[in-house]
């Protein structure tokens, strides 16, 4: 790895351990998160951290490997603002969802989380195709989630 490629390798793992940690953080799975009904495909528990690790560590590769290749600088600051945008959008999901208990608006919010990822796959794959490819793991995990909270909204709804 030469020098050049240390600093933004750092900048992205960085970034995405301090938003999955925020994320973490919010995401509580006590009394109301159990008490709730949930459809029958809904994954074990373990499943959630080891599939947000992957995803996270894909998105930093991918998110270097696009900035990378950005054509110039405008596009690598436009390629940094939309991830940004992402990972304020999948934070603000585990609040709205965890924190004030509205899967139902949390629902509404992981349809901007699902456009924002959609996006970030067409840019990242505009500098790098392996970049794009590196985000559909999010984009398929950001799906089964939207009908996950979609299928916690049928079953316990409405809230607030």
């Amino acid at each position: 790895m030469s020098r050049s490629w240390v600093m933004p390798v750092i900048v992205a793992a960085l970034a995405a351990l301090g938003i999955a940690t925020q994320g973490a953080t919010i995401t509580d799975l006590g009394p109301w998160y159990q008490g709730l009904e949930k459809p029958s495909w809904t994954p074990p528990g373990p499943v959630f951290p080891i599939a947000w690790t992957v995803i996270f560590a894909l998105a930093a590769w991918a998110a270097v490997t696009a900035w990378r290749r950005a054509p110039n600088a405008r596009q690598a600051d436009w390629l940094i603002g939309m991830f940004a945008l992402n990972g304020f959008l999948n934070i603000l999901w585990s609040l709205l969802f965890f924190r004030m208990q509205r899967p139902d608006w949390a629902f509404a919010e992981v349809l901007l989380l699902w456009l924002s990822i959609l996006a970030l796959v067409v840019q990242c794959w505009r500098q790098s195709r392996l970049s794009g490819v590196l985000l559909l793991p999010y984009l398929a995990w950001v799906t089964a989630a939207a009908v996950l909270n979609w299928s916690v909204v049928e079953l316990n709804g409405p809230f607030g």
